[in-house]
Protein backbone atom coordinates (compact mmCIF):
# COMPACT_ATOMS: atom_id res chain seq x y z
CA UNK A 1 0.00 0.00 0.00
CA UNK A 2 1.09 3.18 -1.11
CA UNK A 3 -0.04 6.96 -0.43
CA UNK A 4 0.39 9.52 -3.32
CA UNK A 5 1.31 12.79 -2.39
CA UNK A 6 0.59 15.18 -4.80
CA UNK A 7 -3.20 16.24 -4.61
CA UNK A 8 -5.72 16.45 -2.01
CA UNK A 9 -7.19 12.99 -2.87
CA UNK A 10 -4.10 11.45 -1.32
CA UNK A 11 -5.02 8.34 -3.19
CA UNK A 12 -4.39 4.91 -1.23
CA UNK A 13 -2.47 2.70 -3.47
CA UNK A 14 -2.50 -1.07 -3.48
CA UNK A 15 0.52 -2.96 -5.51
CA UNK A 16 0.48 -1.31 -9.25
CA UNK A 17 -2.69 0.31 -8.66
CA UNK A 18 -3.29 3.51 -10.43
CA UNK A 19 -4.55 6.77 -8.79
CA UNK A 20 -7.17 9.12 -9.88
CA UNK A 21 -5.02 11.17 -11.62
CA UNK A 22 -4.09 8.41 -14.06
CA UNK A 23 -0.73 8.72 -14.12
CA UNK A 24 1.03 7.90 -10.64
CA UNK A 25 0.64 4.05 -9.55
CA UNK A 26 2.40 1.98 -6.30
CA UNK A 27 5.16 0.21 -7.39
CA UNK A 28 7.18 -1.73 -4.71
CA UNK A 29 5.25 0.57 -1.77
CA UNK A 30 5.61 3.70 -3.24
CA UNK A 31 4.02 5.85 -5.38
CA UNK A 32 5.77 6.65 -8.33
CA UNK A 33 4.84 8.19 -11.84
CA UNK A 34 3.77 6.04 -14.50
CA UNK A 35 4.87 8.07 -17.60
CA UNK A 36 8.31 9.24 -16.61
CA UNK A 37 9.33 10.73 -20.09
CA UNK A 38 6.62 9.70 -21.60
CA UNK A 39 6.22 12.97 -24.28
CA UNK A 40 2.84 12.93 -25.99
CA UNK A 41 3.62 16.68 -27.35
CA UNK A 42 6.13 18.48 -28.49
CA UNK A 43 5.62 22.17 -30.12
CA UNK A 44 7.49 25.36 -30.42
CA UNK A 45 5.04 27.99 -29.41
CA UNK A 46 4.86 31.64 -28.73
CA UNK A 47 5.53 32.31 -24.76
CA UNK A 48 1.92 34.37 -25.13
CA UNK A 49 -0.02 30.96 -26.12
CA UNK A 50 1.35 29.76 -22.64
CA UNK A 51 -0.29 32.25 -21.84
CA UNK A 52 2.43 34.48 -20.63
CA UNK A 53 2.47 38.31 -21.53
CA UNK A 54 4.78 39.47 -19.09
CA UNK A 55 7.76 37.14 -19.25
CA UNK A 56 9.93 37.68 -22.39
CA UNK A 57 7.30 38.73 -24.99
CA UNK A 58 7.77 37.85 -28.29
CA UNK A 59 10.12 34.91 -27.66
CA UNK A 60 8.90 31.40 -28.75
CA UNK A 61 9.40 28.35 -26.08
CA UNK A 62 9.69 24.30 -26.52
CA UNK A 63 6.22 23.28 -25.31
CA UNK A 64 5.85 19.41 -23.86
CA UNK A 65 3.29 17.41 -22.57
CA UNK A 66 2.59 14.17 -21.22
CA UNK A 67 -0.45 12.43 -19.90
CA UNK A 68 -2.75 12.39 -16.92
CA UNK A 69 -5.09 15.15 -14.66
CA UNK A 70 -5.72 15.40 -11.29
CA UNK A 71 -8.63 17.53 -11.90
CA UNK A 72 -11.75 16.15 -14.36
CA UNK A 73 -13.13 19.36 -16.04
CA UNK A 74 -16.41 18.95 -18.22
CA UNK A 75 -14.90 20.84 -20.83
CA UNK A 76 -11.42 19.71 -20.89
CA UNK A 77 -10.00 20.28 -24.14
CA UNK A 78 -6.63 18.43 -24.20
CA UNK A 79 -8.84 15.30 -23.05
CA UNK A 80 -7.20 12.38 -25.33
CA UNK A 81 -3.75 13.14 -23.11
CA UNK A 82 -5.54 14.24 -20.03
CA UNK A 83 -8.58 12.17 -19.08
CA UNK A 84 -8.03 7.89 -19.41
CA UNK A 85 -10.47 6.42 -21.69
CA UNK A 86 -13.22 3.52 -19.34
CA UNK A 87 -10.26 0.83 -20.05
CA UNK A 88 -7.95 3.33 -17.54
CA UNK A 89 -5.43 3.82 -20.61
CA UNK A 90 -4.41 6.59 -23.09
CA UNK A 91 -5.08 5.62 -26.78
CA UNK A 92 -2.37 9.01 -28.26
CA UNK A 93 0.95 7.51 -29.10
CA UNK A 94 3.46 8.87 -26.75
CA UNK A 95 7.98 8.65 -27.16
CA UNK A 96 10.06 8.21 -24.27
CA UNK A 97 12.57 11.17 -23.81
CA UNK A 98 15.25 11.80 -21.01
CA UNK A 99 15.95 14.78 -19.23
CA UNK A 100 18.89 15.33 -20.93
CA UNK A 101 18.17 14.43 -24.37
CA UNK A 102 14.88 16.90 -23.99
CA UNK A 103 17.19 19.72 -23.17
CA UNK A 104 19.42 18.81 -26.09
CA UNK A 105 16.54 19.63 -28.17
CA UNK A 106 15.50 22.55 -25.80
CA UNK A 107 19.07 23.93 -27.06
CA UNK A 108 19.15 22.51 -30.59
CA UNK A 109 16.22 25.13 -31.37
CA UNK A 110 17.37 28.39 -29.81
CA UNK A 111 18.27 29.14 -33.48
CA UNK A 112 14.59 29.73 -33.28
CA UNK A 113 14.23 32.04 -30.88
CA UNK A 114 13.77 29.17 -28.15
CA UNK A 115 14.18 30.59 -24.23
CA UNK A 116 13.46 27.02 -22.57
CA UNK A 117 10.90 24.73 -22.03
CA UNK A 118 7.67 24.47 -20.95
CA UNK A 119 5.80 21.89 -19.02
CA UNK A 120 2.05 21.96 -20.43
CA UNK A 121 -0.77 20.97 -22.13
CA UNK A 122 -1.94 18.22 -19.54
CA UNK A 123 -1.27 18.39 -15.76
CA UNK A 124 2.66 18.42 -15.75
CA UNK A 125 2.55 18.27 -11.80
CA UNK A 126 0.84 14.59 -11.86
CA UNK A 127 4.53 13.86 -13.23
CA UNK A 128 6.56 16.30 -11.25
CA UNK A 129 9.57 14.28 -10.57
CA UNK A 130 10.00 14.45 -14.87
CA UNK A 131 9.44 18.67 -14.33
CA UNK A 132 11.90 18.52 -11.35
CA UNK A 133 14.89 17.03 -13.10
CA UNK A 134 14.44 18.11 -16.56
CA UNK A 135 13.76 21.84 -15.11
CA UNK A 136 17.15 21.66 -13.25
CA UNK A 137 19.26 20.42 -16.23
CA UNK A 138 17.84 23.02 -18.07
CA UNK A 139 18.54 25.62 -15.76
CA UNK A 140 22.09 24.63 -16.04
CA UNK A 141 22.34 25.25 -19.82
CA UNK A 142 20.86 28.95 -19.04
CA UNK A 143 17.48 27.97 -20.91
CA UNK A 144 13.64 29.19 -19.06
CA UNK A 145 11.77 27.14 -17.29
CA UNK A 146 8.22 27.68 -17.31
CA UNK A 147 5.04 25.74 -16.05
CA UNK A 148 1.49 25.33 -16.80
CA UNK A 149 -0.49 23.98 -14.09
CA UNK A 150 -4.10 23.69 -12.45
CA UNK A 151 -2.45 23.97 -9.00
CA UNK A 152 -3.62 21.38 -7.83
CA UNK A 153 -0.61 20.01 -5.84
CA UNK A 154 0.54 20.36 -2.22
CA UNK A 155 3.11 22.80 -0.76
CA UNK A 156 5.96 20.07 -0.64
CA UNK A 157 5.39 19.06 -4.16
CA UNK A 158 5.32 23.00 -4.93
CA UNK A 159 8.74 23.45 -2.71
CA UNK A 160 10.42 20.62 -4.41
CA UNK A 161 9.83 22.24 -7.99
CA UNK A 162 9.71 26.00 -7.65
CA UNK A 163 13.92 26.15 -7.37
CA UNK A 164 13.94 25.14 -10.87
CA UNK A 165 11.04 27.16 -12.15
CA UNK A 166 10.94 30.82 -13.50
CA UNK A 167 7.49 31.60 -14.57
CA UNK A 168 3.91 29.44 -13.86
CA UNK A 169 0.72 30.04 -15.73
CA UNK A 170 -1.42 28.84 -13.38
CA UNK A 171 -5.51 28.46 -13.77
CA UNK A 172 -7.78 29.73 -10.82
CA UNK A 173 -10.75 28.38 -12.70
CA UNK A 174 -13.24 29.80 -10.61
CA UNK A 175 -14.27 31.16 -7.30
CA UNK A 176 -16.95 28.67 -5.77
CA UNK A 177 -16.42 25.50 -3.89
CA UNK A 178 -19.56 24.34 -5.52
CA UNK A 179 -17.57 24.94 -9.13
CA UNK A 180 -14.64 23.21 -7.77
CA UNK A 181 -16.14 20.43 -6.96
CA UNK A 182 -18.93 19.54 -9.09
CA UNK A 183 -17.47 20.61 -12.33
CA UNK A 184 -13.79 20.56 -11.94
CA UNK A 185 -13.96 17.61 -9.21
CA UNK A 186 -10.84 19.37 -7.49
CA UNK A 187 -10.36 21.75 -4.80
CA UNK A 188 -10.47 25.67 -4.59
CA UNK A 189 -8.40 26.01 -1.28
CA UNK A 190 -6.02 23.56 -2.55
CA UNK A 191 -5.59 25.93 -5.24
CA UNK A 192 -5.55 29.33 -3.52
CA UNK A 193 -2.46 27.63 -1.76
CA UNK A 194 -0.22 26.78 -4.38
CA UNK A 195 -1.03 29.91 -5.49
CA UNK A 196 -0.12 31.86 -2.49
CA UNK A 197 2.90 30.48 -2.39
CA UNK A 198 3.93 30.20 -6.00
CA UNK A 199 3.72 34.12 -6.76
CA UNK A 200 6.93 34.22 -3.94
CA UNK A 201 8.71 32.59 -5.74
CA UNK A 202 8.72 33.46 -9.71
CA UNK A 203 6.79 34.92 -12.44
CA UNK A 204 3.10 34.26 -12.31
CA UNK A 205 0.29 34.84 -14.48
CA UNK A 206 -3.09 33.36 -13.67
CA UNK A 207 -6.08 31.95 -16.24
CA UNK A 208 -9.69 32.17 -15.65
CA UNK A 209 -11.76 30.69 -18.80
CA UNK A 210 -15.64 31.65 -18.33
CA UNK A 211 -17.93 28.79 -18.66
CA UNK A 212 -21.71 30.10 -19.16
CA UNK A 213 -23.91 29.74 -16.40
CA UNK A 214 -20.98 28.36 -14.33
CA UNK A 215 -18.13 31.33 -13.44
CA UNK A 216 -19.68 34.30 -15.30
CA UNK A 217 -20.82 36.59 -12.66
CA UNK A 218 -19.77 39.63 -12.19
CA UNK A 219 -19.69 39.35 -8.51
CA UNK A 220 -17.62 35.88 -8.55
CA UNK A 221 -15.20 37.89 -10.72
CA UNK A 222 -14.74 40.95 -8.23
CA UNK A 223 -14.25 38.46 -5.69
CA UNK A 224 -12.01 36.51 -7.68
CA UNK A 225 -9.54 39.82 -8.58
CA UNK A 226 -9.79 41.04 -5.14
CA UNK A 227 -8.02 37.98 -3.64
CA UNK A 228 -5.45 37.78 -6.19
CA UNK A 229 -4.93 41.98 -5.64
CA UNK A 230 -4.43 40.84 -2.03
CA UNK A 231 -1.93 38.27 -2.36
CA UNK A 232 1.49 39.24 -0.83
CA UNK A 233 4.80 38.63 -0.63
CA UNK A 234 4.80 38.56 -4.73
CA UNK A 235 7.61 37.48 -6.83
CA UNK A 236 10.12 40.48 -7.51
CA UNK A 237 8.80 43.28 -5.25
CA UNK A 238 5.28 43.65 -6.77
CA UNK A 239 1.78 43.86 -5.55
CA UNK A 240 -0.84 41.31 -6.05
CA UNK A 241 -2.43 44.17 -7.85
CA UNK A 242 0.38 43.49 -10.84
CA UNK A 243 -0.16 39.93 -11.39
CA UNK A 244 -1.85 39.45 -15.11
CA UNK A 245 -4.91 37.70 -15.08
CA UNK A 246 -6.41 35.95 -18.75
CA UNK A 247 -9.90 35.79 -18.51
CA UNK A 248 -10.65 33.06 -21.66
CA UNK A 249 -13.40 32.30 -23.56
CA UNK A 250 -15.33 28.70 -23.07
CA UNK A 251 -15.94 26.66 -26.35
CA UNK A 252 -18.05 23.62 -26.20
CA UNK A 253 -15.60 20.51 -25.67
CA UNK A 254 -15.56 17.01 -24.11
CA UNK A 255 -18.35 16.08 -21.62
CA UNK A 256 -19.59 19.72 -21.91
CA UNK A 257 -21.90 20.45 -25.09
CA UNK A 258 -24.49 21.18 -23.71
CA UNK A 259 -23.99 25.00 -24.06
CA UNK A 260 -22.41 27.59 -26.76
CA UNK A 261 -19.17 29.43 -26.36
CA UNK A 262 -18.66 32.20 -24.13
CA UNK A 263 -20.65 35.92 -25.48
CA UNK A 264 -17.40 37.86 -26.13
CA UNK A 265 -19.46 40.84 -24.81
CA UNK A 266 -19.17 38.78 -21.18
CA UNK A 267 -15.54 38.09 -21.69
CA UNK A 268 -15.19 41.60 -22.25
CA UNK A 269 -17.74 42.65 -19.47
CA UNK A 270 -15.49 40.71 -17.27
CA UNK A 271 -12.37 41.67 -17.93
CA UNK A 272 -13.85 45.08 -16.55
CA UNK A 273 -14.68 44.08 -13.55
CA UNK A 274 -11.45 42.70 -12.96
CA UNK A 275 -9.36 45.98 -13.72
CA UNK A 276 -11.34 47.37 -11.07
CA UNK A 277 -8.75 45.52 -8.58
CA UNK A 278 -5.86 44.08 -11.16
CA UNK A 279 -3.58 46.19 -13.14
CA UNK A 280 -3.49 43.53 -15.82
CA UNK A 281 -6.32 42.13 -16.87
CA UNK A 282 -6.40 40.33 -20.30
CA UNK A 283 -9.08 38.79 -22.30
CA UNK A 284 -8.41 35.59 -24.31
CA UNK A 285 -9.90 33.07 -27.06
CA UNK A 286 -12.06 35.93 -28.58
Amino acid sequence: MGVCEVCFRHCHLTERQIGDCGARACRDGRVRPVFYGRLSSLALDPIEKKPLYHFFPGSMILSVGSLGCNLHCAFCQNHEIAQAGEDGNFSVPTDDVRPETLVEIAQFYRKKGNIGIAFTYNEPLVGYEFVRDTAKLAGEKGLKRVLVTNGTATLPVLEEIAPHIDAMNIDLKGFTDRYYREVLKGDRQMTMDFIREAVKGCHVELTTLIVPGENDSREEMQELSAWVAGLKGVYGGKSGKEIPLHISRFFPRYRMTDRGPTDVKKVYELVEEAKKNLKYVYPGNC
